[in-house]
């Protein structure tokens, strides 16, 4: 008997290997802060896996077309921005927190442009879980310059699945992620510098350092490019949509932070509200194919 192949399944594990991988790199993040502070982490986290990427990939940069340049820099600049906040979000408030509430950008990618009412009904669980976790109080234990810094990071978020996909399709996924990378080096380089957090750079940090270079950027961002090339947006952003889940169990048993139930809840409505708009997503695809 013939094996039926299923094409989706391969992009799909990309993603989920990714998530798992960012989220393993974000707790190694969160234990050098204390050391070298935000800034320098997500500079040294960058700066390797721009290394490790070019030297494994290593673009032809100078043959590079102006179009090409143009999908590349905008790529890599919202690579720097993204980490960046991400990490002043992560320093503040848990991870399973600020990965559901940076949520808010793959999901508007997910269902833009859709009139189909159930799609708002999904954004309005993911949004009912971020008002549970945003702070309403001035004793509340959620910092909210930590929930406004995951915020920026959904926003930044939306971009990167936007470029991402235009720049998947203008350069080999290894090739556009190792210069991408490059550029995000030298976006984020200059608030180390004024940080200073470079200066207490110790010896000891350094493998703790690579693996987070290799967990948190070239393995992730190599398997989300290779996603990106084979899914739509929309299916890519709501599968990715999984993490706020596994950064709350990765936080649970590498960190110990431990959620509140309410907290737990928030999580709950946003995995259910990418459930339910990657149930629709498949539909829509499914119509569109049989019509085809």
């Amino acid at each position: 008997m013939k094996r039926v192949q299923h094409p989706a399944l391969t992009p799909i594990a990309f993603i989920l290997v990714a998530a798992f991988s960012v989220q393993g790199g974000a707790a190694i993040a969160k234990g050098i802060f204390p050391y070298i502070g935000v800034a320098a982490t997500a500079t040294v986290r960058i700066v390797l896996s721009a290394v490790i990427l070019l030297a494994v990939f290593r673009p032809a940069v100078h043959r590079f077309t102006v179009a090409q340049w143009r999908a590349v820099v905008p790529y890599g600049i919202t690579i720097g921005v993204m980490n960046l906040l991400f990490y002043e979000a992560l320093v503040r408030i848990p991870l399973g927190l600020a990965v559901a509430l940076e949520f808010v950008g793959p999901l508007a990618v997910a269902i833009v442009g859709s009139r189909r009412a159930l799609d708002v009904v999904w954004v309005g669980l993911a949004m009912a879980g971020i008002a549970l976790i945003a702070p309403f109080q001035a004793d509340d234990a959620v910092d909210p310059v930590g929930v406004t810094y995951a915020l920026l990071t959904g926003a930044c978020w939306a971009a990167y699945i936007v470029v991402g996909g235009r720049v998947s399709q203008r350069l080999d996924a290894g090739v556009a992620v190792a210069t991408g990378m490059a550029v995000a080096a030298l976006v984020v380089m200059p608030f180390a510098l004024v940080d200073g957090g470079i200066e207490k750079f110790a010896p000891g940090l350094l493998v703790p350092c690579v693996a987070l270079a290799v967990l948190s950027s070239a393995l992730p961002f190599t398997l989300e490019m290779k996603a990106l090339r084979l899914l739509p947006g929309r299916t890519f952003s709501v599968f990715m949509s999984l993490e706020p889940v596994i950064a709350a169990l990765c936080g649970l048993v590498l960190l110990g932070e431990h959620l509140t139930r309410t907290q737990w809840i928030a999580v709950a409505l946003v995995v259910v509200a990418s459930a339910g708009a990657t149930a629709s997503v498949r539909r829509r695809t499914d119509l569109s194919a049989s019509t085809s």
